[in-house]
């Protein structure tokens, strides 16, 4: 089966085949920095982080570009009010850039704890603001922009595919439903390419038409088109951004190119939502990043968004943030017996040809789930059997030799590691899985003195050390091959 995207422009799942061989260039829009990341946005990152995993993973070369937008987000998420930085700046008395630094280092430091790779090209919308204006110029020169008192706009009506992404119809749209009237528009649904600005607006650069500065959804345009050409294989972003944000970013580059496609494939994640409605700053129903890494570990809340599809919502609260966390325990509770149990394995001979057959099943069930539009759900439910597979083979009253522990060990690190991220990085002394390995270390010792103890028939004190590592959340279990231990459940 071939990967299949779900095309958010022609409403319906494609065969991907990308434009140049086995290239594939990705631009997916950033956060805007002027506030902690939150929950909404983990879901996000990870969404794409997941697409671009999985598209190396196949084979593919990817360039990712993620933006970081530091200017021209204004409160309204249109064209009216007050760029979102500058509020929030003269709030904490410091220079917006000075903000924007704050901001876009603890998103990337939340993203290196949530395991999301780190974009390939990381452009600031302030840093690119020739490359905005020379697409503005070739808007106004196309007949699409027109000049008002030092500010440009879009006109909408210039633009018969105006809406293509998100069916709205300009004809459909209600004067003053989703801005504010604004005398300098020819028409209510035209947007600001350049927004002219005060002399005491502190983000202002030259242009041919005054000091100004440019509008949020040009600034993605010419980032994108910068690195990736026009047009590119995906364009990704949250849903909430469909419209006007994309419809914009569509509109700006294909009528400044001349009917040049921009991208060719749209995806969309959804939203995270709280009782239902969607999480974010403006309702202040929102929950940080790192608040949430209070509840669970970091790739516990990776888990938590991965059990849902990316197009699907994700209803957050502490009790499924708490249940995310007992799944990813046991799942990786299944990666550690295996690591455990190799050790033990004895090197006699090749791996069962049914054993072979197992991992190849599990290997095609995973690849066709994540080939069907990126399932990482389904994906997961397949490892999940997959692990009680395990399980079975390794508490056998005879251990399976080392070639095919190798082999269980060597799956987990491609599909759980590699693939869906939610295993820590090699070397990383603080994770999850280095304190488990001392952690066996640990109750492997436990166990030699509670065996000593019963050899010697000082029941009491064997007793003392199972139910005192019971009371720790370790059960411990009497087999054929010893005895072996787990994660007790709750």
């Amino acid at each position: 089966m071939a990967l299949q995207i779900y095309n958010s422009l022609t409403r319906q799942k494609e065969d991907f085949v990308p434009l140049h061989g086995d290239h594939v260039g990705i631009y997916v829009c950033g956060p805007t920095v002027y506030g902690l990341a939150h929950v909404g946005h983990a879901k996000s990152y990870i969404s794409f982080d997941i697409a671009v995993r999985y598209l190396r993973y196949i084979g593919y070369k990817v360039r990712y570009v993620q933006n970081i937008t530091d200017v021209g987000h204004l409160t309204d998420d249109a064209d009216e009010g007050e760029d979102k930085l500058v509020r929030k700046a003269r709030f904490d008395r410091v220079h917006p850039m000075e903000l924007a630094e704050s901001y876009t280092r603890s998103y990337f430091t939340d993203m290196d704890m949530l395991n999301v790779g780190r974009p390939d090209i990381v452009p600031r919308a302030s840093g690119h603001i020739p490359e905005q204006i020379v697409q503005i110029e070739q808007l106004i020169a196309t007949g699409h922009a027109y000049v008002v008192n030092g500010s440009v706009y879009f006109s909408v009506e210039s633009d018969p595919d105006y809406g293509k992404l998100s069916g709205r119809r300009v004809e459909d749209q209600e004067e003053g439903a989703r801005v504010a009237i604004n005398p300098e528009k020819r028409n209510p649904a035209d947007f600001a390419l350049w927004k002219r600005a005060e002399p005491a607006h502190i983000l202002q650069w030259p242009s041919p038409w005054g000091a100004g500065y440019p509008g949020w959804h040009i600034e993605c345009s010419a980032m994108s088109t910068k690195y990736l050409g026009q047009p590119f294989d995906i364009h990704g972003g949250g849903l909430e951004n469909k419209f006007p944000h994309h419809e914009a970013e569509i509109a700006q580059a294909e009528c400044a190119s001349n009917d040049t496609p921009f991208a060719r494939f749209w995806m969309h994640n959804n939203m995270v939502t709280v009782n239902g409605i969607k999480m974010g700053k403006s309702l202040g129903n929102y929950t940080t990043i790192q608040d949430a890494f209070k509840i669970v570990e970091p790739l516990a809340l990776r888990f938590f968004v991965l059990s849902t599809h990316y197009r699907s919502s994700t209803d957050f609260s502490t009790g499924a943030l708490e249940g995310a966390q007992k799944g990813y325990s046991r799942l990786l509770g299944a990666v550690r017996l295996v690591k455990q149990k190799l050790s033990a394995a004895a090197d006699t001979g090749d791996m069962p040809a049914a054993v072979a057959g197992l991992l190849d099943a599990t290997r095609a069930r995973f690849r066709a789930a994540m080939d069907d539009d990126f399932n990482t759900a389904g994906a997961i439910a397949e490892l999940f059997d997959f692990s009680r597979e395990t399980n079975t083979l390794l508490n056998a009253a005879t251990l399976p030799n080392r070639a095919t522990v190798a082999a269980l060990d060597s799956l987990y690190a491609e599909l759980v590691g590699t693939v869906l991220g939610l295993l820590p990085a090699e070397g990383d002394n603080n994770s999850r899985l280095a304190l488990l390995a001392v952690t066996d270390g640990l109750v492997a010792y436990l166990i030699e003195l509670r065996n000593e103890a019963r050899q010697q028939k000082q029941w009491a004190q064997a007793d003392a050390i199972r139910n005192r590592l019971k009371d720790l959340g370790v059960a411990l279990e009497d087999g054929a091959q010893g005895t072996g231990w787990r994660l007790a459940a709750g």
